[in-house]
């Protein structure tokens, strides 16, 4: 679907697309293909490149991370219902229900910025470390964890106390991490090309194991129920990996430029947007078994994501990009400019 740019033609179009109510849960992909498809566009205030999505799937809430802000949007309707102001560089965003408090990564300076779940106002900021990046909740250890890219290491948070417990030097550059919810956290690192464990009780890595012929991984989802995680790499790859052996099950090509892994169990796909355009569809017909469904086309930079397991539908964040000038010998690479004001998230379904 085009991008559109005037805001009560999109309000139109978006309110004919949503005007079902969502189904009680995704349907199994079909054999076939799964038949994702953009079904709405809609734009945003604001300048800048976006980051990680969270959604809210029982209140209904998405939450976009936008350059310096967080715009909060209804899932059902996409109309944004508020802002997080003042969270520089934000990254990602986890949200703790039964505190009534979320947490935003701020990379710079290097931190995280503590917000009511109701009012969406501030109620404390943490100091972590510089390159505040990935965030993520171990439900066993009831702690957060927010992985520090350039400064290679961990920050520990309680979230009750907004305190921070530990940096936990990781040795290397991290990316996305996937919790099993029994004392056990994993994350990619992307200068080494390996999957760390974490063991959230000691606050000690446990393991190492490589992703080989996996390369720069980004993405990272997993099967809590058969133990499996899937990790999305930048030399476009997907790598299904036994999370208690290390072992690599099998791999999978999908579109260039991931960022992020999601996992739906209820119809076993997993999906992953990649910047080049397409969303990766892959089905899990068995513990040791995935097949391709398809590459949906999405936009150039859709490469981060959010999954509504009650609808089924997947949200995107992307912008529209300047033309390059022409490299010199002087300067030969130059990296593109986002055309002002025309960030937007799309929504896909089938």
């Amino acid at each position: 679907m085009e991008f559109l740019n005037a805001p009560r033609f999109v309000a139109l179009a978006l309110a004919a697309v949503f005007a079902h109510p969502p189904c009680a849960a995704a349907e199994p992909v079909a054999a076939g293909g799964s038949g994702y498809h953009v079904v709405g566009s809609v734009a945003l205030p604001g300048d800048g490149a976006g980051d990680y999505l969270a959604l809210d799937a029982d209140a209904r809430r998405l939450y976009v991370t936008h350059s310096d802000s967080v715009q909060v949007l209804d899932a059902d309707s996409l109309q944004m219902v508020g802002t997080i102001a003042g969270t520089p560089h934000c990254h990602g965003v986890v949200l703790l229900d039964k505190l009534g408090k979320g947490f935003v990564s701020s990379g710079q300076p290097g931190g995280v910025v503590v917000f009511d779940l109701k009012t969406l106002k501030h109620l404390d900021e943490i100091h972590s470390s510089p390159d505040t990046d990935g965030i993520a909740y171990d439900p066993a250890s009831g702690y957060v964890f927010t992985f520090n890219g350039d400064s290679k290491n961990a920050t520990v948070i309680d979230p009750a106390t907004d305190s921070v417990v530990k940096i936990l030097d990781l040795g290397g550059d991290p990316e996305a991490a996937a919790a099993d919810g029994k004392g056990l956290l994993f994350d990619n690192l992307k200068d080494k090309s390996e999957v760390i464990r974490i063991n959230t009780g000691s606050l000690r890595i446990e393991k190492r194991w490589p992703l080989a012929p996996g390369q720069s991984p980004s993405g990272m989802a997993m099967d809590r129920g058969h133990r499996r995680l899937f990790i999305g790499c930048r030399d476009e790859l997907l790598v299904v990996m036994d999370a208690d052996s290390g072992r690599i099950v099998q791999t999978l090509p999908i579109g260039g430029r991931i960022d992020a892994t999601v996992f739906d169990p209820a119809s076993g796909t997993v999906f992953n947007s990649c910047g080049d355009g397409t969303l990766s569809v892959i089905h899990e017909d068995s513990p040791d078994k995935f097949h391709i469904v398809e590459n949906a086309p999405t936009e150039l930079g859709a490469k981060t994501m959010a999954f509504d397991p009650h609808s089924g539908r997947v949200f995107l964040s992307t912008a529209r990009w300047e033309a390059p000038p022409a490299q010199t010998k002087t300067m030969p690479k130059i990296r593109r400019k986002i055309v002002p004001g025309s960030f937007h998230v799309l929504a896909l379904s089938r």
